[in-house]
């Protein structure tokens, strides 16, 4: 496989994408914010499954991220992610600068918001979050006018965002999911997982094990939702963690479920600091 075409500017993208389109070709996105591993490796495999042309994009959005949060430290890592994309047939990397994206700069950018499910679970601890990646995902949607775009189960709830806009806005493009991807004592592979200490790496994966545990008791027949839910933050704040929520949802809206219906399938989710590492994992669960 050769190296992907590298593009930092719309116009030269626009060149490319208008050459395709020409020959009937459809396009694939899988938006990224670089620091790219494994995981998004397999995002890439899929969309090469899906479509003739492949694009990844790879842009650290600075209207997804709070005051205090990791945009400037966050890693950027462009030659490393160029060279592990090179064997995975990816056609063009699409890496622009933030004056591309929001040629109006940030503060004057239109902004993109989604009632409901920008609020709840990471939107509550995380005001503003889902705004910016709504914004940034319309806007590359826009730029690439991919016929489907892929994105990674780990960022659950951005994923069920991201259907609701592309559903309300009728937006010509397949949202195609693809299941976490994990080390082998479960943690899920993301990207701030370097931000752990070696100790830390080795506690990490107690938040899958936290989750699975609630799976269990799904399984064995629980429906006390609430009680669940708490004694899992009691587990993970007893070693040392701080939750900022363990959630069992309907997994298709994040709707809190009623524990006398039978919705077709839960997604437990959790979101916890591990010292200064904010991790998220989820596990679905379909009732038999």
């Amino acid at each position: 496989m050769s190296r992907p075409v590298l593009v930092r500017e719309r116009g030269a993208l626009e060149e490319i994408l208008s050459g395709w389109h020409r020959l009937g070709e459809s396009v694939a996105l899988v938006p990224t914010m670089g620091n790219l591993h494994a995981g998004h490796h397999r995002l890439v495999e899929r969309a090469r499954e899906l479509a003739p042309r492949v694009v990844v994009s790879i842009f650290v959005n600075p209207t997804q991220f709070g005051p205090n949060e990791d945009y400037l430290r966050y890693p950027r890592t462009l030659e490393r992610d160029l060279q592990g994309l090179e064997p995975l047939g990816v056609d063009l990397v699409y890496a622009p600068e933030v004056a591309d994206l929001y040629p109006l700069g940030v503060r004057g950018a239109v902004r993109i918001e989604v009632p409901g499910l920008s609020e709840i679970l990471c939107g509550a601890s995380r005001p503003g979050h889902f705004s910016g990646v709504a914004t940034v995902v319309l806007r590359l949607l826009t730029a690439v006018r991919p016929g489907v775009a892929v994105f990674g189960e780990k960022d659950y709830q951005q994923c069920a965002l991201i259907r609701h806009l592309v559903r309300d806005l009728a937006l010509p493009v397949v949202i195609d999911r693809v299941p976490t991807l994990r080390d082998p004592d479960g943690l899920a592979l993301s990207s701030r997982n370097q931000y752990l200490s070696a100790l830390e790496r080795h506690e990490a994966p107690f938040l899958y094990r936290t989750l699975r545990a609630i799976v269990d008791a799904l399984e064995a027949g629980s429906r006390d939702f609430l009680q669940l839910e708490r004694d899992a933050c009691a587990r993970l704040e007893d070693s040392g963690w701080s939750p900022d929520y363990v959630a069992i949802r309907a997994e298709e809206t994040l709707a809190e479920p009623d524990p006398h219906a039978r919705p077709a399938a839960y997604r437990v989710l959790g979101a916890a600091r591990l010292g200064t590492t904010r991790l998220i994992d989820n596990i679905g669960w379909r009732q038999s």
